[in-house]
């Protein structure tokens, strides 16, 4: 039977305490810990973090920044990449209508980010209504508003098994959307993976569109010359012309490319045939280090495969994204009946596993699991963009 070792509330609403500092540790042979503590000095002042360590991954959690991860490690396995944003940026210094919408960016350096939860994607003109009901034009920022809103309410847990941070995130406003995001980060001791549920609730009565993105990047050392993303495909579109550049190596990477433009393409998956369960895979070239992503394509059925090969200092880098919708805007992916509408009070919830491999066996056994739900269908590799896809 699983027992709680600790319940600690590490920010509650309720109190006047503020965000709670501690440290806990586990006795060998289990050698997890649990910090959690507040960043000082530039633009990161004031933001929390909570560092988990189950005795093989540890990674940080930044309540502060929507609950996103900053950075994770798993023996050799670095999971995060070297972004020119060098600290976790508090949402007090970002103005996500810089440059044209693109504030986003300046406080973009996480392994993991939620782009949500109203809307994500590409900036972009939409309508909505106002307070007497009246239609007017909007300009939505580039993914949304949830990564930079800090969580009301952040909560850990140790029971024999495992740990699990919990966190619930308000983006809301009167005469607008009213949604909440409750989390929960859990991994198991001594594992390599860690799982996220994900529940996002419509506070209001009245509907409201919901989009979600996970935002998933990485660096050295898995990214890197030869490296690949195996992944089982019914078709994959390249976003727009820039990407048709690189379509005849889609699924590859080049070495750090000074002036690099980014590429990005339009996956839709294969799932099992009981659960639609899917995996993806991102290796090194050697095939020994490596990350992957499980998820149902009912949660998210889309999936874009972002790359930035850019140089080092600008920030070497590609992002494996499942979503409820593409990333474009709001405007196009309604058009498509791709935007989820969530009725007064209804909640949605979504699971996603993500887990660092650190041997060629381990790595190979998933290639293999790839290429059996690979052979349940021909997948086609278009040569230039899909409209129903991204529309370029």
């Amino acid at each position: 039977m699983m027992k709680t070792v600790y319940k600690i509330p590490l920010l509650d609403p309720q109190s006047t305490e503020g965000f709670k500092a501690i440290q806990l540790k586990g006795d060998s042979p289990s050698k997890w810990s649990v910090n959690s503590y507040v960043l000082r000095g530039g633009l990161q002042e004031g933001v929390q973090v909570v560092e988990i360590n189950n005795s093989k991954l540890s990674f940080a959690v930044l309540p502060t920044r929507g609950m996103g991860i900053w950075k994770g490690q798993c023996g050799e396995v670095k999971l995060a990449w070297e972004s020119p944003v060098k600290d976790p940026v508090n949402p007090a210094f970002i103005n996500l209508q810089d440059r044209g919408g693109l504030g986003w960016l300046k406080g973009f350096n996480e392994w993991l980010v939620r782009c949500g939860l109203n809307s994500m994607g590409a900036p972009g003109m939409d309508t909505v209504l106002d307070y007497s009901g009246n239609e007017f034009e909007v300009p939505l920022t580039l993914h949304g508003n949830i990564a930079n809103v800090p969580a009301r309410a952040v909560s850990i847990e140790v029971t024999d098994e495992a740990i699990t941070l919990r966190g619930e995130v308000d983006e809301s406003m009167m005469f607008g959307p009213a949604l909440r995001l409750n989390t929960e980060i859990r991994t198991e001791f001594a594992s390599g993976a860690l799982r996220i549920t994900d529940t996002v609730t419509n506070l209001g009565n009245n509907p409201q569109e919901h989009q979600m993105l996970y935002h998933i990047n990485y660096g050295a050392p898995i990214l890197e010359k030869d490296a690949r993303l195996v992944a089982p495909y019914k078709q994959v579109a390249p976003r727009d012309p820039r990407s048709v550049e690189g379509i005849d190596h889609f699924d590859s990477y080049g070495a750090p490319e000074i002036g690099f433009v980014e590429q990005a393409y339009l996956y839709q998956l294969v799932g099992t045939e009981d659960r639609q369960e899917t995996i993806t895979l991102l290796r090194n070239a050697a095939g020994d280090k490596a990350s992957l992503l499980r998820f149902s394509l009912e949660d998210f059925p889309c999936f874009t495969q972002w790359k930035n090969t850019a140089g080092e200092a600008d920030g070497y880098v590609t992002g494996l994204e499942p979503a409820t919708n593409y990333p474009n805007s709001r405007r196009f992916e309604r058009e498509q009946g791709r935007v989820i509408s969530l009725a007064g009070g209804e909640s949605r919830s979504t699971q996603i596993t993500i887990e660092a491999l650190d041997s060629s066996s381990a790595v190979a056994a998933v290639e293999s699991e790839i290429e059996a739900l690979q052979k349940t269908v021909s997948g086609t590799v278009h040569p230039q963009p899909l409209s129903h896809f991204s529309g370029s």
